[in-house]
Protein backbone atom coordinates (compact mmCIF):
# COMPACT_ATOMS: atom_id res chain seq x y z
CA UNK A 1 0.00 0.00 0.00
CA UNK A 2 1.34 3.44 -1.07
CA UNK A 3 1.02 6.27 2.05
CA UNK A 4 -2.67 5.95 3.57
CA UNK A 5 -5.15 8.56 1.89
CA UNK A 6 -7.17 7.67 4.70
CA UNK A 7 -5.63 6.78 8.64
CA UNK A 8 -7.60 5.78 11.91
CA UNK A 9 -5.22 5.90 14.87
CA UNK A 10 -6.63 4.96 17.96
CA UNK A 11 -10.40 5.73 17.96
CA UNK A 12 -12.75 5.59 20.35
CA UNK A 13 -16.42 5.81 21.15
CA UNK A 14 -18.63 5.75 24.04
CA UNK A 15 -22.35 5.75 24.58
CA UNK A 16 -24.19 5.21 27.80
CA UNK A 17 -23.46 1.47 28.86
CA UNK A 18 -22.07 0.67 25.43
CA UNK A 19 -18.47 0.72 23.77
CA UNK A 20 -19.04 1.08 20.39
CA UNK A 21 -15.23 1.55 19.30
CA UNK A 22 -11.98 0.44 21.53
CA UNK A 23 -8.72 1.85 19.92
CA UNK A 24 -9.55 1.12 16.34
CA UNK A 25 -6.63 1.60 14.09
CA UNK A 26 -7.09 1.08 10.02
CA UNK A 27 -5.55 3.08 7.10
CA UNK A 28 -7.07 2.87 3.72
CA UNK A 29 -4.30 3.78 0.34
CA UNK A 30 -5.43 5.88 -3.10
CA UNK A 31 -6.08 3.58 -5.43
CA UNK A 32 -7.21 0.73 -3.07
CA UNK A 33 -10.64 -0.55 -1.76
CA UNK A 34 -10.69 -1.87 1.92
CA UNK A 35 -13.24 -4.01 3.27
CA UNK A 36 -14.90 -4.05 6.71
CA UNK A 37 -17.02 -6.77 7.87
CA UNK A 38 -18.13 -7.97 11.31
CA UNK A 39 -21.37 -8.91 13.38
CA UNK A 40 -24.13 -6.34 13.66
CA UNK A 41 -23.01 -4.29 16.66
CA UNK A 42 -18.99 -4.49 15.82
CA UNK A 43 -18.93 -0.90 15.01
CA UNK A 44 -18.62 -0.91 11.93
CA UNK A 45 -21.21 1.63 11.01
CA UNK A 46 -20.13 4.17 13.67
CA UNK A 47 -16.52 3.85 12.51
CA UNK A 48 -17.78 4.93 9.10
CA UNK A 49 -20.26 7.94 10.19
CA UNK A 50 -17.32 9.45 12.37
CA UNK A 51 -15.26 9.28 8.96
CA UNK A 52 -18.20 10.75 7.41
CA UNK A 53 -17.82 13.55 9.98
CA UNK A 54 -21.79 12.42 11.56
CA UNK A 55 -20.17 11.46 14.49
CA UNK A 56 -17.50 12.76 16.79
CA UNK A 57 -14.61 10.44 18.78
CA UNK A 58 -13.91 10.51 21.93
CA UNK A 59 -10.38 9.71 21.38
CA UNK A 60 -8.06 8.65 18.71
CA UNK A 61 -7.56 10.81 15.21
CA UNK A 62 -8.48 10.58 12.00
CA UNK A 63 -6.02 12.11 9.08
CA UNK A 64 -7.11 12.42 5.62
CA UNK A 65 -4.17 13.12 3.09
CA UNK A 66 -1.80 13.60 6.33
CA UNK A 67 -4.18 16.18 7.66
CA UNK A 68 -6.00 16.09 10.71
CA UNK A 69 -9.71 15.60 10.33
CA UNK A 70 -11.81 17.17 12.91
CA UNK A 71 -15.23 16.11 11.56
CA UNK A 72 -18.44 17.71 10.63
CA UNK A 73 -20.12 17.39 7.51
CA UNK A 74 -19.18 19.88 5.28
CA UNK A 75 -15.57 19.41 6.09
CA UNK A 76 -15.93 15.55 5.18
CA UNK A 77 -17.58 16.30 1.99
CA UNK A 78 -15.12 19.53 1.66
CA UNK A 79 -11.87 16.55 1.89
CA UNK A 80 -14.02 14.47 -0.94
CA UNK A 81 -15.88 11.89 1.29
CA UNK A 82 -18.62 10.55 0.40
CA UNK A 83 -20.74 8.09 2.35
CA UNK A 84 -23.67 5.40 1.48
CA UNK A 85 -25.64 4.91 3.97
CA UNK A 86 -27.37 1.29 5.30
CA UNK A 87 -30.18 3.19 6.27
CA UNK A 88 -31.26 5.49 3.62
CA UNK A 89 -30.18 9.19 4.37
CA UNK A 90 -32.61 10.92 1.14
CA UNK A 91 -35.42 12.82 1.75
CA UNK A 92 -38.65 11.74 0.03
CA UNK A 93 -40.57 14.62 -1.21
CA UNK A 94 -37.67 16.35 -3.63
CA UNK A 95 -36.75 15.54 -6.59
CA UNK A 96 -33.96 12.69 -7.02
CA UNK A 97 -31.45 15.03 -8.63
CA UNK A 98 -32.19 17.29 -5.53
CA UNK A 99 -31.19 14.51 -3.51
CA UNK A 100 -28.20 13.99 -5.90
CA UNK A 101 -27.23 17.14 -5.69
CA UNK A 102 -28.00 18.46 -1.93
CA UNK A 103 -25.70 21.24 -0.97
CA UNK A 104 -24.03 20.65 -4.03
CA UNK A 105 -25.69 22.11 -6.65
CA UNK A 106 -23.07 24.78 -7.71
CA UNK A 107 -23.54 26.45 -11.17
CA UNK A 108 -27.24 24.50 -10.86
CA UNK A 109 -28.18 27.32 -8.57
CA UNK A 110 -28.35 30.83 -9.84
CA UNK A 111 -29.51 33.77 -7.52
CA UNK A 112 -31.11 31.49 -5.35
CA UNK A 113 -32.84 29.37 -7.87
CA UNK A 114 -32.52 26.40 -9.12
CA UNK A 115 -31.51 25.89 -12.90
CA UNK A 116 -33.16 23.04 -13.11
CA UNK A 117 -32.37 22.01 -16.89
CA UNK A 118 -28.72 21.90 -15.61
CA UNK A 119 -29.58 20.49 -11.82
CA UNK A 120 -30.96 17.41 -13.73
CA UNK A 121 -27.78 17.06 -16.36
CA UNK A 122 -25.81 17.54 -13.76
CA UNK A 123 -27.81 14.63 -11.59
CA UNK A 124 -28.11 12.42 -15.03
CA UNK A 125 -24.42 12.26 -15.15
CA UNK A 126 -24.06 10.64 -11.89
CA UNK A 127 -26.83 8.23 -13.20
CA UNK A 128 -25.39 7.40 -16.20
CA UNK A 129 -21.96 6.19 -14.61
CA UNK A 130 -24.02 3.58 -12.98
CA UNK A 131 -25.57 2.89 -16.18
CA UNK A 132 -29.02 4.13 -14.02
CA UNK A 133 -31.94 4.77 -15.90
CA UNK A 134 -34.24 6.59 -13.15
CA UNK A 135 -35.11 9.85 -14.25
CA UNK A 136 -33.47 12.67 -12.15
CA UNK A 137 -36.95 14.67 -12.32
CA UNK A 138 -39.16 11.81 -10.42
CA UNK A 139 -40.09 12.32 -6.94
CA UNK A 140 -37.70 10.26 -4.74
CA UNK A 141 -40.40 8.82 -2.56
CA UNK A 142 -42.14 7.41 -5.49
CA UNK A 143 -39.37 4.92 -6.06
CA UNK A 144 -38.57 1.44 -5.06
CA UNK A 145 -36.28 0.51 -2.36
CA UNK A 146 -33.59 -0.96 -4.45
CA UNK A 147 -34.39 2.09 -6.95
CA UNK A 148 -33.34 4.80 -3.92
CA UNK A 149 -30.22 2.59 -3.22
CA UNK A 150 -28.85 3.61 -6.71
CA UNK A 151 -29.21 7.24 -6.10
CA UNK A 152 -27.86 6.84 -2.51
CA UNK A 153 -24.85 5.73 -4.74
CA UNK A 154 -25.10 8.18 -7.49
CA UNK A 155 -25.03 10.58 -4.62
CA UNK A 156 -22.07 9.63 -2.90
CA UNK A 157 -20.20 9.12 -6.75
CA UNK A 158 -20.58 12.41 -7.16
CA UNK A 159 -18.02 14.11 -4.96
CA UNK A 160 -15.59 12.84 -6.97
CA UNK A 161 -16.51 15.88 -9.64
CA UNK A 162 -16.85 18.24 -6.66
CA UNK A 163 -13.22 17.87 -5.50
CA UNK A 164 -12.13 17.35 -9.19
CA UNK A 165 -10.71 13.74 -8.40
CA UNK A 166 -9.26 11.89 -5.62
CA UNK A 167 -12.42 10.98 -3.45
CA UNK A 168 -13.05 8.78 -0.17
CA UNK A 169 -15.87 6.72 -0.71
CA UNK A 170 -17.47 4.86 1.94
CA UNK A 171 -20.15 2.13 1.72
CA UNK A 172 -22.38 0.81 4.20
CA UNK A 173 -24.39 -2.27 2.85
CA UNK A 174 -25.16 -0.58 -0.39
CA UNK A 175 -26.23 -3.97 -2.01
CA UNK A 176 -28.17 -5.19 0.67
CA UNK A 177 -31.59 -4.73 -1.12
CA UNK A 178 -30.40 -4.82 -4.75
CA UNK A 179 -31.40 -7.80 -6.97
CA UNK A 180 -28.39 -9.76 -8.90
CA UNK A 181 -28.16 -7.19 -11.70
CA UNK A 182 -27.77 -4.09 -9.96
CA UNK A 183 -25.78 -5.49 -7.42
CA UNK A 184 -23.16 -6.15 -10.70
CA UNK A 185 -23.56 -3.03 -11.67
CA UNK A 186 -22.19 -1.53 -7.96
CA UNK A 187 -19.48 -3.86 -7.88
CA UNK A 188 -18.78 -2.63 -11.34
CA UNK A 189 -18.75 0.83 -10.56
CA UNK A 190 -16.73 0.02 -7.75
CA UNK A 191 -14.13 -1.50 -9.41
CA UNK A 192 -14.21 2.11 -11.86
CA UNK A 193 -13.38 3.73 -8.89
CA UNK A 194 -10.56 2.17 -7.48
CA UNK A 195 -8.55 3.91 -10.83
CA UNK A 196 -8.66 7.34 -8.44
CA UNK A 197 -10.48 6.84 -5.36
CA UNK A 198 -10.12 5.27 -1.74
CA UNK A 199 -12.78 3.16 -0.84
CA UNK A 200 -14.06 1.54 2.25
CA UNK A 201 -16.53 -1.38 1.65
CA UNK A 202 -19.10 -3.01 4.58
CA UNK A 203 -21.19 -5.57 3.14
CA UNK A 204 -22.59 -8.91 4.89
CA UNK A 205 -22.17 -10.79 1.69
CA UNK A 206 -18.84 -12.03 2.24
CA UNK A 207 -18.33 -13.15 -1.89
CA UNK A 208 -18.74 -9.38 -2.67
CA UNK A 209 -16.17 -8.42 -0.35
CA UNK A 210 -13.32 -11.01 -1.67
CA UNK A 211 -14.31 -9.94 -4.95
CA UNK A 212 -13.55 -6.39 -4.85
CA UNK A 213 -11.45 -6.03 -2.24
CA UNK A 214 -7.95 -6.21 -1.74
CA UNK A 215 -7.48 -6.32 2.04
CA UNK A 216 -10.27 -6.78 4.75
CA UNK A 217 -10.13 -6.06 8.77
CA UNK A 218 -12.26 -7.76 10.83
CA UNK A 219 -14.48 -6.05 13.78
CA UNK A 220 -15.78 -8.17 16.81
CA UNK A 221 -17.36 -5.89 19.87
CA UNK A 222 -15.68 -2.78 18.78
CA UNK A 223 -12.19 -3.56 18.42
CA UNK A 224 -10.73 -4.40 14.92
CA UNK A 225 -9.43 -7.77 15.40
CA UNK A 226 -7.80 -9.14 12.18
CA UNK A 227 -6.74 -8.16 8.81
CA UNK A 228 -6.11 -9.78 5.56
CA UNK A 229 -5.39 -10.01 2.52
CA UNK A 230 -8.56 -10.38 0.45
CA UNK A 231 -6.77 -13.14 -2.53
CA UNK A 232 -5.79 -15.32 -0.01
CA UNK A 233 -8.99 -15.40 2.24
CA UNK A 234 -12.16 -17.41 1.41
CA UNK A 235 -15.40 -17.02 2.99
CA UNK A 236 -15.00 -19.73 5.64
CA UNK A 237 -12.09 -17.85 7.29
CA UNK A 238 -13.77 -14.55 7.11
CA UNK A 239 -16.92 -16.21 8.78
CA UNK A 240 -14.27 -17.68 11.55
CA UNK A 241 -12.43 -14.55 12.34
CA UNK A 242 -15.94 -12.87 13.16
CA UNK A 243 -17.74 -15.51 14.67
CA UNK A 244 -14.42 -16.83 16.66
CA UNK A 245 -15.31 -20.37 15.79
CA UNK A 246 -16.06 -22.01 12.61
CA UNK A 247 -19.31 -21.37 11.71
CA UNK A 248 -21.87 -24.26 12.02
CA UNK A 249 -24.65 -24.64 8.84
CA UNK A 250 -27.66 -22.79 11.30
CA UNK A 251 -29.97 -22.59 7.98
CA UNK A 252 -30.72 -25.97 7.41
CA UNK A 253 -33.96 -27.66 8.37
CA UNK A 254 -33.82 -31.67 7.07
CA UNK A 255 -36.22 -34.16 7.73
CA UNK A 256 -39.22 -31.39 7.25
CA UNK A 257 -42.64 -33.10 7.94
CA UNK A 258 -45.96 -31.76 6.07
CA UNK A 259 -48.23 -30.00 8.34
CA UNK A 260 -50.10 -32.39 9.74
CA UNK A 261 -52.56 -29.74 11.60
CA UNK A 262 -55.93 -29.78 9.65
CA UNK A 263 -56.81 -26.56 11.45
CA UNK A 264 -56.90 -23.37 8.67
CA UNK A 265 -55.66 -20.45 10.64
CA UNK A 266 -55.46 -18.24 7.33
CA UNK A 267 -57.03 -18.74 3.79
CA UNK A 268 -57.17 -16.94 0.76
CA UNK A 269 -59.58 -17.01 -1.93
CA UNK A 270 -59.38 -15.39 -5.51
CA UNK A 271 -57.61 -12.38 -4.32
CA UNK A 272 -56.96 -9.41 -6.13
CA UNK A 273 -55.08 -5.93 -6.40
CA UNK A 274 -55.79 -3.82 -9.30
CA UNK A 275 -52.67 -4.33 -10.81
CA UNK A 276 -50.90 -5.77 -8.03
CA UNK A 277 -51.92 -9.81 -8.23
CA UNK A 278 -54.63 -11.48 -9.29
CA UNK A 279 -56.34 -14.39 -8.57
CA UNK A 280 -54.16 -15.38 -5.38
CA UNK A 281 -55.32 -18.87 -3.55
CA UNK A 282 -53.46 -20.11 -0.46
CA UNK A 283 -53.68 -21.72 2.93
CA UNK A 284 -51.87 -21.10 5.82
CA UNK A 285 -51.75 -23.81 8.76
CA UNK A 286 -51.05 -22.98 12.97
CA UNK A 287 -47.59 -23.85 12.74
CA UNK A 288 -46.89 -23.79 9.08
CA UNK A 289 -44.26 -21.21 7.48
CA UNK A 290 -45.32 -20.41 3.93
CA UNK A 291 -42.17 -18.52 2.09
CA UNK A 292 -43.58 -16.28 -1.01
CA UNK A 293 -40.48 -16.26 -4.04
CA UNK A 294 -40.61 -13.70 -6.92
CA UNK A 295 -38.48 -10.61 -8.38
CA UNK A 296 -39.67 -7.36 -7.35
CA UNK A 297 -42.93 -6.15 -8.94
CA UNK A 298 -44.01 -9.94 -8.50
CA UNK A 299 -47.46 -9.27 -6.59
CA UNK A 300 -46.09 -10.62 -3.44
CA UNK A 301 -44.78 -7.76 -1.07
CA UNK A 302 -48.71 -6.37 -2.27
CA UNK A 303 -50.10 -8.89 -1.06
CA UNK A 304 -48.56 -9.29 2.36
CA UNK A 305 -49.54 -5.74 3.12
CA UNK A 306 -52.90 -6.26 1.68
CA UNK A 307 -53.19 -9.33 4.67
CA UNK A 308 -51.45 -6.59 7.36
CA UNK A 309 -55.14 -4.23 5.93
CA UNK A 310 -52.66 -1.75 4.41
CA UNK A 311 -54.13 -2.20 0.77
CA UNK A 312 -57.17 -2.85 0.17
CA UNK A 313 -58.00 -5.55 -2.21
CA UNK A 314 -60.40 -5.19 -5.42
CA UNK A 315 -61.51 -8.54 -5.41
CA UNK A 316 -61.31 -12.21 -3.35
CA UNK A 317 -61.82 -13.35 0.08
CA UNK A 318 -59.43 -13.19 2.91
CA UNK A 319 -60.70 -15.68 5.85
CA UNK A 320 -59.12 -15.69 9.48
CA UNK A 321 -60.18 -19.17 11.53
CA UNK A 322 -62.67 -19.91 8.59
CA UNK A 323 -64.46 -16.31 8.86
CA UNK A 324 -64.21 -13.60 6.14
CA UNK A 325 -62.30 -10.19 7.28
CA UNK A 326 -62.14 -7.21 5.48
CA UNK A 327 -59.66 -4.87 7.15
CA UNK A 328 -60.32 -0.82 7.58
CA UNK A 329 -56.71 -0.37 8.36
CA UNK A 330 -53.69 -2.50 10.24
CA UNK A 331 -55.09 -1.54 13.00
CA UNK A 332 -58.39 -4.28 12.46
CA UNK A 333 -55.23 -6.62 11.95
CA UNK A 334 -53.87 -6.62 14.51
CA UNK A 335 -56.79 -6.97 16.51
CA UNK A 336 -57.50 -10.45 15.10
CA UNK A 337 -53.84 -10.96 15.82
CA UNK A 338 -51.65 -10.45 13.01
CA UNK A 339 -48.47 -8.84 13.34
CA UNK A 340 -45.94 -7.59 10.78
CA UNK A 341 -42.39 -7.11 10.52
CA UNK A 342 -42.05 -4.39 7.59
CA UNK A 343 -38.74 -4.64 5.24
CA UNK A 344 -37.88 -1.31 6.47
CA UNK A 345 -37.39 -1.65 9.88
CA UNK A 346 -36.39 1.61 10.56
CA UNK A 347 -38.66 3.27 8.58
CA UNK A 348 -41.77 1.33 9.50
CA UNK A 349 -40.67 -0.93 11.92
CA UNK A 350 -39.31 1.61 14.70
CA UNK A 351 -38.78 4.80 15.81
CA UNK A 352 -35.54 5.71 16.99
CA UNK A 353 -35.73 8.00 18.97
CA UNK A 354 -37.95 6.33 21.34
CA UNK A 355 -36.55 3.80 23.97
CA UNK A 356 -36.52 0.09 23.27
CA UNK A 357 -39.13 -0.13 25.51
CA UNK A 358 -41.25 2.66 24.42
CA UNK A 359 -41.23 0.77 20.80
CA UNK A 360 -42.60 -2.22 22.06
CA UNK A 361 -45.64 -0.75 23.44
CA UNK A 362 -46.01 1.88 21.57
CA UNK A 363 -49.11 0.11 19.33
CA UNK A 364 -50.42 -1.94 22.56
CA UNK A 365 -51.10 1.37 25.09
CA UNK A 366 -54.04 -0.77 25.99
CA UNK A 367 -52.44 -3.81 27.11
CA UNK A 368 -50.16 -1.48 29.70
CA UNK A 369 -52.56 0.83 30.60
CA UNK A 370 -54.56 0.90 33.97
CA UNK A 371 -57.26 3.57 33.80
CA UNK A 372 -56.09 6.41 31.95
CA UNK A 373 -52.56 5.74 32.80
CA UNK A 374 -49.48 3.90 32.15
CA UNK A 375 -48.99 0.64 34.68
CA UNK A 376 -45.11 1.48 34.60
CA UNK A 377 -44.25 -2.17 36.43
CA UNK A 378 -45.93 -3.72 34.35
CA UNK A 379 -45.12 -1.98 31.00
CA UNK A 380 -41.31 -3.41 32.85
CA UNK A 381 -42.04 -6.32 33.44
CA UNK A 382 -43.52 -7.58 30.07
CA UNK A 383 -40.77 -6.08 28.22
CA UNK A 384 -38.06 -7.47 30.55
CA UNK A 385 -39.64 -10.89 29.54
CA UNK A 386 -39.32 -10.19 26.12
CA UNK A 387 -35.69 -9.24 25.87
CA UNK A 388 -34.58 -12.39 27.56
CA UNK A 389 -36.93 -14.22 25.15
CA UNK A 390 -35.92 -12.57 22.22
CA UNK A 391 -32.32 -12.53 23.36
CA UNK A 392 -32.44 -8.57 22.70
CA UNK A 393 -28.65 -6.97 23.86
CA UNK A 394 -29.17 -3.37 24.89
CA UNK A 395 -27.79 -1.76 28.00
CA UNK A 396 -31.35 -1.26 29.40
CA UNK A 397 -34.92 -1.03 28.23
CA UNK A 398 -34.14 2.36 28.05
CA UNK A 399 -31.74 2.95 25.38
CA UNK A 400 -32.70 4.23 22.47
CA UNK A 401 -33.61 1.74 19.89
CA UNK A 402 -31.58 3.72 16.89
CA UNK A 403 -28.15 3.21 19.54
CA UNK A 404 -29.07 -0.93 18.88
CA UNK A 405 -27.59 -2.75 16.03
CA UNK A 406 -29.48 -3.59 12.96
CA UNK A 407 -29.86 -7.81 14.49
CA UNK A 408 -31.33 -5.71 18.09
CA UNK A 409 -33.42 -3.67 16.13
CA UNK A 410 -35.06 -6.47 14.25
CA UNK A 411 -35.99 -8.26 17.42
CA UNK A 412 -37.34 -5.30 18.77
CA UNK A 413 -39.90 -5.21 15.84
CA UNK A 414 -40.54 -9.11 16.40
CA UNK A 415 -40.87 -8.10 19.76
CA UNK A 416 -43.17 -5.54 19.28
CA UNK A 417 -45.79 -8.26 17.44
CA UNK A 418 -45.70 -10.24 20.86
CA UNK A 419 -46.52 -7.68 23.31
CA UNK A 420 -50.17 -8.34 23.50
CA UNK A 421 -51.56 -12.04 23.42
CA UNK A 422 -49.40 -13.97 20.56
CA UNK A 423 -50.64 -13.41 17.43
CA UNK A 424 -51.66 -16.18 15.41
CA UNK A 425 -50.49 -14.93 12.14
CA UNK A 426 -46.95 -13.29 11.43
CA UNK A 427 -45.77 -11.75 8.17
CA UNK A 428 -42.02 -11.37 7.64
CA UNK A 429 -40.80 -9.32 5.38
CA UNK A 430 -37.38 -9.10 4.51
CA UNK A 431 -36.64 -10.19 7.91
CA UNK A 432 -33.03 -10.42 7.59
CA UNK A 433 -32.47 -7.88 5.86
CA UNK A 434 -28.72 -5.67 6.25
CA UNK A 435 -27.98 -8.63 9.26
CA UNK A 436 -24.69 -10.23 9.43
CA UNK A 437 -24.53 -14.46 9.51
CA UNK A 438 -24.50 -14.32 13.28
CA UNK A 439 -28.34 -12.14 13.70
CA UNK A 440 -29.53 -13.99 10.95
CA UNK A 441 -29.12 -17.41 12.50
CA UNK A 442 -30.75 -15.88 15.60
CA UNK A 443 -33.48 -14.66 14.03
CA UNK A 444 -34.02 -18.04 11.81
CA UNK A 445 -34.11 -19.78 15.64
CA UNK A 446 -36.37 -17.49 16.92
CA UNK A 447 -38.98 -17.46 13.85
CA UNK A 448 -38.73 -21.01 14.09
CA UNK A 449 -39.58 -21.18 17.77
CA UNK A 450 -42.49 -19.18 16.81
CA UNK A 451 -43.81 -21.65 14.12
CA UNK A 452 -43.35 -24.01 16.12
CA UNK A 453 -45.69 -23.00 19.42
CA UNK A 454 -48.73 -22.89 16.57
CA UNK A 455 -48.15 -19.80 14.79
CA UNK A 456 -48.84 -19.11 10.88
CA UNK A 457 -45.91 -17.32 9.15
CA UNK A 458 -45.94 -15.84 5.92
CA UNK A 459 -42.24 -15.16 4.86
CA UNK A 460 -40.63 -12.87 2.11
CA UNK A 461 -37.08 -13.76 2.28
CA UNK A 462 -33.96 -11.81 0.87
CA UNK A 463 -32.33 -14.88 -0.79
CA UNK A 464 -33.52 -18.14 -2.53
CA UNK A 465 -31.59 -20.14 0.01
CA UNK A 466 -32.68 -18.50 3.04
CA UNK A 467 -36.22 -18.99 1.86
CA UNK A 468 -35.96 -22.47 0.96
CA UNK A 469 -34.04 -22.80 4.73
CA UNK A 470 -36.99 -21.37 6.65
CA UNK A 471 -40.19 -22.72 4.69
CA UNK A 472 -42.61 -25.96 4.24
CA UNK A 473 -44.60 -24.42 1.66
CA UNK A 474 -42.83 -22.23 -0.72
CA UNK A 475 -45.50 -20.02 -2.81
CA UNK A 476 -43.67 -18.42 -6.42
CA UNK A 477 -44.94 -15.52 -7.57
CA UNK A 478 -44.52 -14.02 -10.82
CA UNK A 479 -46.28 -11.16 -12.60
CA UNK A 480 -48.88 -10.69 -10.08
CA UNK A 481 -49.62 -14.15 -10.27
CA UNK A 482 -48.68 -18.14 -8.68
CA UNK A 483 -46.67 -20.02 -10.76
CA UNK A 484 -45.91 -22.85 -8.98
CA UNK A 485 -45.80 -24.19 -5.59
CA UNK A 486 -43.39 -26.56 -3.26
CA UNK A 487 -43.98 -28.96 -0.19
CA UNK A 488 -40.43 -29.07 1.42
CA UNK A 489 -42.25 -32.49 2.83
CA UNK A 490 -42.11 -34.12 -0.78
CA UNK A 491 -38.82 -32.10 -2.23
CA UNK A 492 -36.72 -29.69 -0.87
CA UNK A 493 -36.29 -27.68 -4.64
CA UNK A 494 -33.10 -26.14 -5.54
CA UNK A 495 -32.73 -22.43 -5.87
CA UNK A 496 -33.02 -23.09 -10.07
CA UNK A 497 -36.08 -24.79 -9.59
CA UNK A 498 -37.49 -21.67 -7.94
CA UNK A 499 -36.01 -19.07 -9.99
CA UNK A 500 -37.85 -20.91 -13.62
CA UNK A 501 -41.13 -20.15 -12.28
CA UNK A 502 -39.94 -16.66 -11.31
CA UNK A 503 -38.56 -15.12 -14.96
Amino acid sequence: MTAPVLSVNAVCKRYPGVQALDRVSLAVGMNEVVGLIGQNGSGKSTLLKILAGLVKPDEGSVLVRGRPFAGGFAAAASAGIGMVFQEQSLILNVTVAENILLGCEGEAVRYGFYDWAKLRALARRQLDKLGCDIPPEAITGTLSFAQRQMVELAKSIAVEDRVGGDPIILLDEPTSVLDADDIDTVLTQIERLRSHAAIIFVSHRLDEVLRVCDRVYVMTNGRCVAECNAKEANPAVLQQLMLGAQLTEEYQRDGRQACLVEEIRLSVRNLRCRTNYQDISFDLHPGEIVGFAGVEGSGRESLCRTIYGVEAPTGGEVLVDGREVRFRGPADAVALGIGYVPSERRVEGIVSGMSVRENMTLAHLDVVRRGGLIDLGRERSLVAQLMQRMSIKAPSPNTLAGQLSGGNQQKVVLAKCLISEQPRILILDHPLRGLDVGAKAEIFRQVRELAASGMGVLLIADTLEELIALSDTILVMRDGRITARFQASEHIPEPIEILEHMI
